[in-house]
């Protein structure tokens, strides 16, 4: 049988895991949104986005924001953190495809996190996958 202290502690945490993945996800949307031909430009040098920059620069915003709102909504929580998950998977893939087979290595996240090294952004997405999994976990045996 649950304590209901239990619950409500896992509640909480689930409450502060979505709020931060939807703060990082409405930041950097706004970040590459408010210097969209820069991000653009400079996912159109990477050789794995090349023709395609146009449509990629528009879905990885807007992914991004829908994730942010989709979090904040309890009924798309455990959708969204998948999609939250997902999504930093993809992150993380492109990062490492770029920097083991990529001539040019450009960088084309926003604001403070445009300012992390590679590795330290490999990293930087690994936590916050675990923090996903976590709440995903945690919605999970919820319901159990």
């Amino acid at each position: 049988m649950y304590n209901t202290r239990d619950i409500k502690l896992k509640d909480i945490i689930i409450e502060v895991i979505c709020l931060l993945h939807a703060i990082l996800f409405v930041y950097a949307a706004t970040s590459k949104l408010m210097d969209f031909q820069q991000f653009k430009e400079q996912l159109g040098q990477s050789d794995m986005v090349l023709g395609n920059e146009n449509w990629v620069a528009w879905l990885v915003p807007v992914l991004e924001l829908v994730l942010g709102i989709f979090l904040l909504m309890r009924p798309y929580r455990l959708f969204a953190l998948y999609g939250s998950l997902a999504l930093m998977t993809l992150f993380s893939a492109y990062i490492i495809v770029v920097l083991n087979f990529s001539n040019h290595i450009p960088c084309s996240c926003g604001g403070i996190i445009s300012t992390m090294g590679w590795e330290t952004h490999l990293v930087f997405n690994a936590c916050w996958m675990a923090l996903t999994l976590t709440g995903i976990a945690l919605m999970e045996n919820k319901g159990k």
